[in-house]
């Protein structure tokens, strides 16, 4: 298959997109000496699942070492909070990546679950001075979450950790 001009207009820009929303390029010097932990719900598995597969995946090819990835699974997304503030102090990490999945349902369960993890997360972090991503995705039926796992809506595991590294680059400025 030949390429056209406008083949090669639109892969640039494409690569362009790509660097503009995903700046660390694979084995960057920056984060081999970081170390982060990715805390997975089992809750919805097959979508924390594919979460955080991506995730572990953008981190590894963001130059940090697998031993330097500190992975804990957690019964549902309430308990992300709580694993967030303990990893951060027993491994003396310099951030969390929080992975999880709520659907709606027929009550309002899911909102009240959704306000109290991010809430709890946001003070993980200000009390802990270290950056907690919100990769838990809050949709109303599982085609929503599908979705946001790579599908037309994103890959919100790969956001988390690219979100997380930028910061972590940030404060390292």
């Amino acid at each position: 298959m030949q390429t056209t001009k406008n083949d090669n207009y639109f892969l640039k820009k494409q690569k362009k997109i790509k660097e503009i929303l995903y700046p660390h390029k694979r084995g960057d010097k920056n984060f081999e000496n970081c170390k982060v932990g990715i805390i997975k719900s089992s809750w919805n598995k097959q979508i924390t699942d594919l979460l955080y597969n991506s995730s572990y995946n953008f981190l590894i090819e963001s130059g940090l070492k697998d031993k330097n990835i500190i992975s804990q699974d957690v019964p549902g997304s309430m308990e992300l909070v709580h694993m967030s503030n303990y990893m951060i102090s027993k491994y003396n990490l310099d951030g969390v990546i929080a992975l999880g999945c709520i659907i709606k349902g027929e009550t309002d369960h899911d909102v009240y679950i959704s306000n109290a993890v991010a809430n709890g997360l946001v003070n993980v972090s200000i009390q802990k001075e270290k950056p907690v991503i919100f990769g838990v995705l809050t949709t109303n039926n599982l085609n929503q979450a599908l979705e946001r796992c790579g599908g037309k809506h994103g890959d919100k595991g790969l956001e988390s950790s690219q979100s997380l590294l930028q910061i972590i680059s940030s404060c390292k400025d």
